[in-house]
């Protein structure tokens, strides 16, 4: 899906300040001008193309954002934005603990399908100048603190939802938050009321926290073995684009069935052992391409992947006494950073 894929329709946006006591809500649409029409369609493509959504489905009987939007028609939505805008303040008003924010309403469509974004910009704080005339000394200028400035065009939003509204499927992006003493994902258990999959890479991360575990207490001072362990993962992402964990542990720890069934039972705990990671993002599997190794002596070497493999250019040789020496061969010239 590409960004320009992405067409802005309306927005409208909602100061929900917890600090001020009461929401300040809008009763009338932004203008949406090139920049802001842009400002809009990046955060919701960083979002729609993000590793870290997370796939949900509305609890359809308990959910007030799902009645809210079963009649959705975008002349009503500032009436509409409104009513999910206050539901949602008191949720935070009820909890000191979620940040203070602005929240953008913006609907958009891709194809033929409308959707809605409700991005929750939480407030950063920047330094802005100030200047002045004093009757006195004349011209002065200053530095003030801005604690309300919403986040730029280049961030990555913690916060947000994105609502099919042709079936109402959700993409949820977001983060825990005391609830009574208790960490919540209050944008999901408490505001949109859903129940949803971990995302692509909280799966991904899971996965490779079990193999890094499996190698350290089995594989630590073989190092070939550590290194094609990864490689797996790398080639299973490269040329399927996902990875079926039920096949994984077959093909890394196969040989040995007890190590296998131990990585199986690591996957269990988080109902993993039949699912697929599918990662969207090149950023998240960019850490695969690469290999960083610290020796004891305090020597750094990056390989990448496809050196490794091809075993032209590097080469590891156990030596006699049990050390490793890595031998790099092939070298034109080296270059010093």
């Amino acid at each position: 899906m590409e960004r320009d894929e992405f067409i802005i329709r309306n927005a409208i946006i909602h100061i929900l300040d917890s600090a001020v006591g009461v929401p300040v809500l809008s009763d009338t649409l932004l203008e949406l001008g090139p920049d802001l029409n842009e400002f809009l369609r990046g955060h919701i493509y960083k979002i729609a193309s993000s590793d870290e959504i997370k796939r949900c489905e509305f609890n359809k009987e308990e959910s007030f954002v799902y009645e809210t939007i079963q009649n959705f028609d975008e002349n009503n939505l500032i009436k509409l934005s409104k009513e999910l805008a206050q539901y949602l303040y008191t949720i935070m008003n009820q909890n000191i603990e979620i940040p203070p924010a602005d929240v953008l309403m913006v609907t958009y469509q891709i194809a033929s399908t409308m959707h809605l974004a409700i991005l929750k910009m939480n407030y950063k704080e920047t330094y802005v100048h100030l200047t002045g005339k004093d009757e006195t000394y004349g011209n002065y200028n200053d530095i003030i603190k801005q604690t309300a400035t919403l986040p730029a065009a280049t961030t990555k939003l913690s916060e947000a939802v994105l609502i099919n509204l042709e079936d109402y499927s959700l993409q949820v992006v977001e983060k825990k938050y005391d609830v009574n003493g208790v960490k919540t994902n209050y944008l999901s258990q408490l505001f949109l009321q859903c129940k949803g999959k971990m995302s692509s890479k909280a799966k991904l991360n899971i996965v490779t926290k079990a193999v890094d575990q499996i190698n350290k207490k089995y594989f630590e001072n073989e190092f070939d073995k550590q290194m094609e362990v990864k490689s797996i993962i790398q080639n299973e992402i490269e040329e399927k684009g996902a990875i079926q964990i039920e096949t994984l542990g077959e093909k890394m720890f196969g040989s040995v069935p007890e190590i296998k069934e131990e990585f199986a039972e690591k996957l269990e705990k988080y109902n993993l052992q039949n699912e697929e990671v599918k990662p969207q993002n090149k950023l998240t599997v960019k850490k695969f391409e690469k290999q960083f190794l610290t020796t004891d002596t305090g020597i750094e070497i990056n390989i990448p992947m496809e050196e490794y493999k091809s075993k032209e250019n590097i080469e590891f040789i156990t030596n006699p006494d049990g050390t490793i020496s890595v031998l790099i061969k092939n070298i034109n010239r080296i270059t010093s950073k």
